[in-house]
Formats: C-alpha cells, sequence, structure tokens
C-alpha cells in the first residue's frame, strides 16, 4: 500500500447539520472532533508506507476509528459498522452521511482477517 499525505477532511456540513439535529447536546465522539479537531493527521504515517502501490485508507481515520473502538468497547465488526451507519462517528471522521466508507471494510477485514 502507499499512501499521499492529504489533509483531514472537514466536516460536511449535511453531516454537521444532521448530527446536532440527532445530538444537540453532542456525544462523545463529536466531542472529540469539536475539541480537538482531526485528532490524527495522515501525514503523522506517511513514513511508514511505501511509495509505490495502491492507495490506502487515512491511517489517521483508521487510528481514531480504533479510539473510539476502545472506548465505546466494540470488536471490530461493530466498530466497521458503526463508521457505516452512525451519524457521530461520521461526523467525527469527516465523512458524508451517504459515505459507505471503505474504511469500514478496512476494520472489518481485521476481524476476518
Amino acid at each position: 500500500m502507499s499512501m499521499r499525505s492529504l489533509p483531514a477532511p472537514a466536516v460536511p456540513e449535511s453531516t454537521a447539520r444532521v448530527a446536532r439535529a440527532a445530538f444537540p447536546r453532542g456525544c462523545l465522539a463529536m466531542r472529540i472532533r469539536d475539541e480537538f479537531g482531526p485528532v490524527f493527521e495522515s501525514e503523522q504515517f506517511v513514513a511508514t508506507f511505501a511509495h509505490r502501490g495502491g492507495p490506502s485508507v487515512s491511517p489517521g481515520m483508521l487510528a481514531l476509528v480504533s479510539v473510539m473502538q476502545y472506548a465505546e468497547r466494540l470488536t471490530d465488526r461493530q466498530a466497521a459498522d458503526a463508521v457505516h451507519g452512525r451519524i457521530d462517528w461520521k461526523y467525527a471522521l469527516g465523512l458524508q452521511l451517504a459515505d459507505l466508507a471503505s474504511i469500514s471494510q478496512c476494520s472489518a477485514s481485521s476481524a476476518t482477517g
């Protein structure tokens, strides 16, 4: 796998609007994003990736998924489902609401592989 150094995505406006409507007082995942911004930047991981090969999923996103998975005591499959279906996790990761998130496939593959 190779990695391009890209900045973490901003929270899409539609995701922010729906998340704030669903969680008017916030929640852990939203507070993490609001207080710290993107917690892990992919640039922190560039040296660990090859320069050749197919593009990887953002290691910064995977690291944040691991932290939230631990905080909520979720299995790998449950964490993958949370990335795919939970508004608060999409907010924390800066994903579009309709994004099926290839990150969830990568998280789930560690459970089965």
